[in-house]
């Protein structure tokens, strides 16, 4: 958009082919304005096809007729489906968690006029709905982090059934179109790397989803040989934080197992059980266990849960973090301090290396990957203005002094308890990435071996590695060959190991 070159925009055609949807954006906020182009009314040409020419923005006789329904960022607006002008939007208008309305576009009034069709939740978080043949409607659902699924009258919104899902772990793809009464949807969880179900309406609707495919290693392995249990931690203000924690059932909890604990806790992002291939690794070959905190400033609990990890309340995130390792090393017996690593990425990136700025006591090693570390500046390069939705703008006084108390780059200091050690410390990067780009991992451990290793006195100087690891011809993750994958976790497992003083058991090796 000329007249606003920081927003961004998509576009989507309808179910039945006749209504062009376009998306307005700014930032990360779940917000978004929503225009429609009516494409029975355009001009078509002798084969029976659209002429856009016609429209053409620069040379075109005629404007494309845009039709503004929301033209405000107040809320988020999500098509799902529509009979004739009738239209059924997601949205968190006045719905944190999210909830289903309807409205004709012929008289569509203001958005807060519109009915409910399916009104938000008191906990769980609506993540889709998508309309299937006939009158049903499936919603998936976010309770306390897990995926669930639930059948309902399209008609009404009204609740047929909640559909089985096979344990704790997430729906974390659904497949589904109004002309069919089948769809598909794949569960995951820390320890099955996939499993899609198929379930077909035209048998019932009291029928059961069955297993379609399954994803098979080609190594030993079975799911049931894991134990995932959730923990809900109290954080500093009393908030309670939804834990994932996983094992191999072998593995004694008597605070001797190395332990991974990964958080995010930003831009709405949810984290929700699902497979990977190397915290499986970590698990089976060092019996390990894994942790994974849905932090404030996810979106595991709506927009609420967002906010309350966002601009001045950020700091929230870390203390929710911090409680996490607590308890891990604490009174749940999983681990000790000298036996847990923290890893994240991004925004992640960010958090790992604030909590240990904040409490460089709590972990035996610190990964952060591609992380956001100069919090003064992270506005000035490439996509880093967008952010300011969640961080803030450092530019405004007001901004600023909740943002530098945390900021990793400004608050390195030699610890004044303890062995007055950082734990170790990896910090990897990409030299081509453009989302965050390289300085930031550069400075932050520059200014640590700077401040650390420097420091007065054969008691003070710091003694654990503070190592940046630099991935060349990579950017900030996506797409990046297998080989420049597995080379990199490698190197962060065993830098991890090392610092844990983690030996090789696989634990796994018998599974049938």
């Amino acid at each position: 958009m000329p007249e606003a070159p920081t927003r961004m925009c998509g576009a989507s055609v309808s179910e039945d082919g006749r209504f062009l949807l376009l998306y307005v954006s700014e930032g990360c906020q779940p917000t978004n304005r929503i225009f429609y182009v009516d494409l029975d009314k355009l001009t078509r040409t002798p084969g029976g096809g659209i002429d856009f020419v016609k429209y053409d923005f620069n040379t075109g006789a005629e404007k494309l007729p845009v039709v503004r329904l929301v033209d405000n960022f107040d809320a988020s607006y999500g098509y799902i489906a529509n009979d004739s002008t009738n239209f059924y939007f997601r949205t968190n208008l006045n719905a944190p968690r999210y909830k289903v309305v309807k409205v004709d576009l012929s008289n569509p009034g203001k958005p807060s006029t519109w009915g409910d069709l399916v009104p938000e939740h008191d906990k769980d978080v609506l993540q889709s709905a998508t309309a299937i043949k006939g009158d049903n409607l499936v919603t998936r659902y976010l309770r306390d982090a897990c995926g669930v699924l639930q059948l309902r009258a399209l008609s009404s919104g009204g609740l047929v059934r909640e559909l089985p899902v096979p344990g704790v772990g997430g729906v974390n793809g659904f497949s589904g179109e109004r002309k069919y009464s089948e769809f598909f949807f794949q569960f995951q969880s820390f320890a099955e790397p996939g499993a899609v179900y198929r379930m077909d309406l035209a048998d019932g609707t009291d029928s059961e989803p069955t297993l379609h495919r399954r994803t098979e290693l080609q190594v030993p392995h079975s799911a049931d040989d894991y134990i995932t249990t959730q923990a809900f931690v109290p954080s500093k203000d009393g908030t309670k934080i939804p834990l994932f924690i996983t094992h191999h059932k072998s593995v004694k909890l008597d605070g001797s197992a190395p332990c991974l604990l990964y958080g995010y806790g930003g831009f709405s992002i949810s984290l929700l059980p699902t497979f990977s291939a190397s915290r499986l690794t970590f698990m089976r070959g060092y019996g390990g266990v894994f942790a994974q905190a849905c932090l404030r400033g996810g979106n595991e609990y709506g927009k609420g849960w967002r906010d309350a990890g966002s601009k001045e309340k950020k700091q929230n995130v870390f203390d929710d973090f911090q409680a996490c390792a607590e308890y891990l090393t604490g009174s749940a017996g999983y681990c000790s301090t000298s036996s847990l690593t923290i890893q994240g990425g991004s925004n992640g990136g960010l958090l790992v290396a604030a909590c240990a700025n904040q409490r460089p006591d709590l972990y035996a090693c610190v990964l952060g990957q591609v992380g956001v570390m100069d919090m003064l500046r992270f506005h000035k390069f490439t996509i880093g203005h967008a952010w300011c939705s969640d961080y803030g703008n450092p530019d405004n006084a007001e901004d600023f002094d909740y943002i530098f108390p945390y900021s990793p780059l400004h608050n390195v200091r030699t610890p004044t308890g303890g062995s007055r050690q950082y734990p170790s410390m990896l910090l990897s990067t990409g030299d081509h990435d453009d989302r965050v780009v390289p300085l930031h991992s550069h400075k932050l451990i520059a200014t640590l071996q700077h401040e650390l290793v420097t420091a007065p006195g054969a008691n003070t100087a710091q003694r654990n590695p503070l190592l940046t690891r630099v991935e060349v011809r990579a950017g900030h993750g996506a797409g990046k060959p297998t080989a420049k994958v597995i080379a990199e976790t490698c190197d962060l497992f065993a830098f991890a190991a090392k610092a844990m003083n983690a030996k090789w058991r696989d634990v796994g090796g018998e599974a049938k």
